[in-house]
């Protein structure tokens, strides 16, 4: 691809593509083209003037290189990205909004008053049609009092306000619809399933395969703790399914052979054999925005006390109405005060700053479920820690394996790597990668496993029982025992690691040691936290009270649990609620679903178990813990932001109707002052919180 540097200074450029005319899908294929370059931090392409800004660290040759070996025909694009990018909506409203002002401006220009005044009398039909059909619901709301302004404006030959107003509250809705649609679909997006690999049943073996390579009518295993991949029918097994993602149900499901089971759902508990009966993203997609656009879960309570407040409004301007005019039976006082009402700023201006607060957060990579789980954040005191995966990285190693039955190291790493590919935590990873370093080939050699959440796996290997996981489950529960002469190499395990027991036959067979470095940027995290707001930090982990305190004192957190299981996490949520506390619960495994469920705020890792991202209400990316300052802080900001537009739309328009009934603001210019001070907080509530709010990151 040819390309024209059009400005350029250290470690960002701005460039032309030459060629005729870049579609919105062009320019999505170069975003995601160049997001994924070596180098690039930030990409910005504009479809209207086929320019693309970038964004890089590192060499500028490469830059340029990848940018002219750049075609549309080559470049992979995720499945869905060219449908549901949005980009094609966004110039869509644009137009619209352009169109709107400029139809106005000319029409004032060239159009004869006479023309006007007819065609602003028929759209007048419409607004009163609506404000008739909301009376006759029984019901006083916003429509009634925007049809009585238009209505009065019109019986008195007032047409430039009646226009005036109409063509103000139609701006209003086209910016609210906009907006609307951008968070939903922005959010949506992030919603998507991206499954890249499945266990294939073929011959009666499970075989792990790319996700695109699944036609329907093939057998697809979903072990429990995985989302299901694609719609289909149960073949064999029995699971509990959790359908929260799609129907907000809080319960799981039972599923048998013969039920329905959907993409995007989860196994809790379980194991399923699916039948595909339709693949691609499209109907998740659609799925998920019928979901979020019908949920209540989009209402922050600040929003819907706002929305309901906007309402009962109504019936005391339309009285305050009446008693100007009987009190000075000037019909202009009357109407000036018909005019201004609270409700519309209030009902465009809450939900507003609640999408585009999903919005902005999704920026920073955090993917938000609904404007409630945002004053959730914001007025939480206390924070509950998972440890692995969450304060520790999410890519935990093998430092070494300990063999206490006389077998090979890597023999032993082999055997655990058979057991653990199957299950998602991020212990489970560290085994399964170290086998793959090795090159160790570990081919099914076992039955069924059987999962425990919190504690590991049992099964069968020939005639041998196998178990794999924590103390407690392998020495407590299963009443295994150290091989005589062994008891000295036990007692020298490594404190600095976190220790997964592997025993055959009731036998310690060995100990694979994990090294779970600590995030850097924890400590700093934690301390931010408590900055904005947090007053209780706590850190749970099913590990050894020695790792948890050495951690502990590390990350410096207020309280810490260990040798937990997944009902202590969710019990200690629950205490913490009973107390009038409002909980955030961070977590990435099986074990940490229940107290994400139970949390004000439930937050997972995007790395961690996919039953975790689709139970939280909260996703936030694994690369850094700061994304939850920025997440804190946003939260914060918007409800300083709501509060604010509160105290400004009532104080103001409680002035323009003193004006009004004073006679001193005729309703053409009281109509002009509360639909513009209704844009203009509409506009500003579109803007980035923290940015207006001079926050830096940790």
């Amino acid at each position: 691809m040819k390309v024209i540097i059009k400005h350029e200074i250290r470690g960002r450029m701005r460039v032309h593509l030459v060629q005729d005319r870049m579609s919105c899908s062009q320019a999505d294929i170069l975003l995601c083209y160049l997001q994924r370059q070596a180098g690039v931090t930030e990409a910005k392409v504009y479809e209207r003037t086929g320019d693309a800004v970038i964004r890089y660290r590192g060499s500028r040759t490469e830059i340029l290189k990848s940018l002219q070996s750049f075609r549309y025909d080559r470049a992979e694009v995720p499945e869905g990205l060219l449908e549901y990018s949005g980009r094609e909506m966004n110039a869509r409203y644009q137009e619209k909004l352009v169109m709107k002002v400029l139809t106005r401006f000319l029409s004032k220009l060239f159009v004869p008053w006479s023309l006007r005044a007819l065609i602003t009398a028929v759209r007048s039909l419409g607004y009163l049609k609506k404000g008739a059909e909301t009376l006759a619901k029984g019901k006083i709301e916003v429509a009634v009092l925007d049809a009585a302004a238009i209505g009065v404006s019109v019986f008195r030959g007032d047409m430039d306000t009646a226009s005036s107003v109409m063509f103000l509250l139609g701006v209003g809705e086209l910016l609210e619809e906009w907006t609307h649609k951008r968070s939903v679909d922005d959010l949506a997006r992030t919603m998507s399933l991206n499954v890249s690999r499945v266990w294939q049943k073929m011959d009666g073996h499970e075989l792990l395969v790319p996700a695109s390579g699944i036609r329907e009518g093939d057998l697809v295993v979903v072990h429990m703790g995985n989302v299901i991949p694609f719609d289909g029918l149960v073949e064999e097994g029995e699971a509990m399914v959790n359908q929260a993602s799609l129907t907000g149900e809080s319960e799981p499901v039972r599923r048998i052979p013969g039920g329905c089971v959907y993409a995007g759902t989860a196994v809790e508990e379980g194991e399923l054999t699916v039948c595909v009966k339709a693949i691609g993203g499209s109907s998740r997609y659609e799925k998920i925005v019928s979901m979020i656009e019908e949920s209540e879960k989009l209402k922050s309570a600040l929003e819907g006390k706002a929305e309901h407040l906007a309402d009962s409004l109504v019936p005391y301007t339309l009285l305050g109405t009446a008693l100007v005019w009987l009190l000075t039976r000037n019909v202009t006082k009357a109407l000036a005060v018909l005019m201004v009402d609270f409700s519309c700023a209030l009902k465009l201006a809450m939900p507003v700053s609640v999408l585009s607060a999903i919005r902005e957060a999704g920026r920073y990579d955090v993917t938000v479920k609904g404007g409630k789980y945002l004053e959730a954040v914001a007025e939480a005191e206390t924070i509950l820690f998972d440890k692995t995966g969450t304060l520790t990285r999410a890519t935990p190693t093998v430092a070494c394996v300990l063999s206490f039955n006389g077998q090979e190291p890597d023999e032993l790493l082999r055997i655990a790597a058979c057991l653990e590919e199957h299950f998602p935590h991020s212990m489970a990873r560290a085994v399964v990668e170290a086998a793959k370093k090795k090159g160790l080939d570990h081919q099914e050699m076992h039955s069924r496993v059987e999962y425990m959440v919190a504690h590991g796996i049992s099964t069968s290997i020939g005639e041998k029982r196998a178990v794999i996981g924590s103390y407690h489950f392998v020495f407590e529960d299963e009443k295994c025992r150290i091989p005589e002469g062994k008891e000295a190499l036990f007692a020298s395990l490594p404190e600095e690691c976190s220790h997964l027991y592997l025993a055959i036959d009731s036998l310690l067979a060995a100990v694979i040691c994990i090294e779970d470095p600590l995030r850097e940027e924890a400590v700093g995290v934690i301390r931010a936290l408590k900055r904005e707001g947090i007053r209780k930090v706590v850190m749970m982990t099913g590990d050894s009270e020695r790792t948890a305190a050495a951690v502990a004192r590390r990350v410096g957190v207020d309280e810490y649990y260990s040798e937990v299981l997944p009902e202590d996490k969710a019990a200690f949520v629950e205490r913490e609620r009973a107390d009038g506390r409002r909980v955030i619960m961070i977590g990435d495994g099986i074990n940490d679903a229940p107290a994400l469920s139970a949390a004000d705020a439930g937050i997972a890792i995007s790395d961690g178990a996919q039953i975790a991202r689709e139970i939280a209400d909260i996703t936030v990316s694994a690369d850094s813990l700061e994304q939850l300052v920025a997440l804190k802080r946003i939260s914060n900001a918007l409800m300083k932001r709501i509060r604010g537009n509160y105290r400004f739309i009532v104080s103001f328009n409680a002035v323009l109707i003193l004006l009004g009934a004073g006679g001193l603001l005729p309703p053409a210019t009281s109509a002009l002052l509360h639909n513009t001070s209704t844009l203009l907080i509409g506009l500003k509530s579109m803007g980035s919180l923290l940015e207006e709010d001079n926050t830096e990151m940790v």
